[in-house]
């Protein structure tokens, strides 16, 4: 509960345990082990924030958040905690809550793009080595300078490709790009969709503006279903990173405030941390850093506080720290670092103290008004109002239906002109160019072997017309001669048999000779088309 712009959140031999409002934007980090009671100490602090108006983001592991949109009720439990917490008559209530699912089952679609989710953080998703984290900068910078959106992942598989294809063309701008990095990256792409990774990339994109809702006065709990996520450690971490990151791109500066705008609790915070490079690690402490001045708190839930990096965890003011167990050496080892990150209390030993707390017990330590770390209280959290443990798929259906219009938006996928329309254009044109060129030098071929065709046939005919004339000319003549022969004789005879008219003799013999000549020449010209003809029938058939 909030009071005089503090909010109620443990209770101690020495009284209330407050957390200060406008120090609740020096994060906070809430540690302990497993069946300790971290879970509800979040659902405490962050229903008390949605009791001051403040709403606040987390992931629902195992649905048992979900509650926080129901009233609790009394149980004997609460009822022997009542006196120690002066609470006389416990108003139970739920907190205005959105369910949200990165599939869509259990919630609304919290989608981002490709280009919005960026290289570094797909790199770390896909686990790429420092060489194809490169390669795939260079693809994002390829796409950025051709206009080429990045939406969703068959955009990004899309490019890959083209790039792939087109390496030479880019290495001078770009770097070497080989097909062994795109190879993997690709790889890691249908990891990704074989995953359900596929599903979260996409549009309509989720607006982080729509997390700062507020209804009735009190601030909206975002839930995020995240029991199948889980089985995806890489894109839960990852997909919480980009969602603080883009908290941090798009809200205004504001300065310390009374309450922050708004809470993000980020949950097995261990998973951010995993497997992530310094340079990474760096840029999460840069925006812990400088996120508070945009009036947001942040708060890892994790096991022990040894899970979040130094670097990090000098940045979590307030501190919860729940019962941890020191089986092994290094759980001893662990202990002793947790209770040196606790500004000591003379009343007891924080070393021990850490082993010795119960179920729902914890040791806190919130900064004062000066923001100072305040002296470490051994305290009880106080009861959640809103019901503990999860809520019947039926009322989470009614929450559903009653939320606004533009978060009912989000159910409504489109698929709009992108990268892989483009590019899959710009294919196919490739394409019919291809083809265009390959049928372009098929009937080139063609045209030349039926010029060579026709150049040989030209040759035979041009040897054939040359042997017909040769032989028609050579049959021609021997027929007239023969023929002139044969009529010559004829005369001859029939000249004999009149040489009696001896008064003509000498001119008709002049006359004769004529005739004959020219009866040869006919016959030998008859002759000739007669062979002609005969040959060219032969050749013809």
């Amino acid at each position: 509960m909030l009071k005089d712009g503090q909010l109620y959140i443990a209770h101690s031999d020495n009284g209330n345990v407050n957390l200060i409002g406008k120090m609740a934007n020096r994060h906070g980090l809430i540690a302990g082990a497993t069946g300790t009671g971290k879970t509800v100490t979040l659902q405490v602090m962050a229903e008390t924030f949605s009791q001051a108006g403040v709403p606040c983001f987390m992931a629902d592991m195992k649905g048992d958040l979900s509650g926080i949109s129901q009233a609790g009720r009394l149980s004997g439990f609460i009822e022997k905690r009542m006196p120690e917490f002066g609470i006389e008559n416990p108003q139970f209530s739920g907190c205005p809550t959105r369910f949200y699912d990165v599939f869509g089952e259990q919630g609304y679609p919290m989608r981002a793009t490709v280009s919005a989710m960026g290289p570094q953080l797909l790199a770390r998703l896909m686990q790429l080595s420092d060489v194809q984290a490169g390669v795939l900068n260079s693809v994002f910078r390829i796409a950025d300078d051709n206009d080429l959106l990045l939406i969703d992942l068959k955009d990004l598989r899309l490019m890959l490709d083209f790039v792939g294809k087109n390496a030479s063309k880019f290495t001078t701008n770009y770097g070497n790009i080989t097909s062994a990095s795109i190879g993997a990256i690709q790889r890691a792409v249908l990891q990704i969709e074989s995953e359900g990774g596929d599903r979260f990339f996409g549009e309509p994109a989720f607006d982080v503006e729509d997390l700062f809702a507020v209804e009735n006065g009190r601030g909206v709990m975002n839930v995020l279903a995240a029991d199948r996520l889980m089985l995806n450690p890489k894109l839960y971490s990852t997909y919480l990173l980009w969602l603080m990151t883009e908290l941090y791109a798009r809200l205004p500066e504001v300065g310390d405030l009374e309450l922050p705008k708004f809470v993000f609790f980020f949950d097995e915070a261990h998973m951010l941390f995993d497997g992530t490079s310094k340079a990474l690690v760096d840029k999460i402490e840069q925006v812990i850093r400088l996120i508070r001045s945009k009036g947001v708190g942040i708060y890892f839930i994790t096991q022990v506080p040894s899970d979040v990096p130094a670097s990090v965890l000098a940045q979590l003011s307030n501190r919860v720290q729940h019962a941890l167990r020191a089986f092994t050496p290094q759980d001893q080892k662990a202990v002793r670092a947790a209770a040196q990150t606790f500004r000591p209390n003379p009343a007891f030993k924080t070393e021990d103290a850490i082993l010795d707390l119960g179920t729902g017990e914890a040791l806190v330590s919130f900064l004062d008004e000066k923001g100072a770390p305040g002296i470490v209280e051994r305290a009880k959290i106080l009861f959640p109002l809103s019901q503990i443990g999860a809520i019947t798929a039926g009322q989470r259906l009614d929450i559903q239906a009653a939320a606004p219009q533009k978060i009912k938006d989000y159910e409504k996928a489109f698929d709009r002109e992108s990268a892989y329309e483009v590019l899959s254009e710009v294919n196919q044109q490739l394409e019919e160019q291809k083809e265009a060129e390959r049928q372009a030098i098929e009937e080139e071929k063609a045209a030349k072997a039926r010029e060579k065709e026709e150049k040989k046939n030209s040759r035979k005919s041009s040897v054939g017309r040359t042997i017909l004339g040769t032989m028609v000319a050579a049959a021609a003549t021997s027929f007239a001669r023969s023929a002139a022969t044969q009529v010559a004789k004829n005369i001859g005879g029939g000249s004999k048999k009149s040489s009696s008219k001896k008064s003509s003799g000498k001119k008709d013999t002049s006359v004769l000779g004529t005739a004959a000549k020219k009866a040869a020449q006919t016959a030998a010209t008859t002759a000739t088309r007669k062979v002609t003809q005969e040959i060219l029938k032969s050749i013809l058939k």
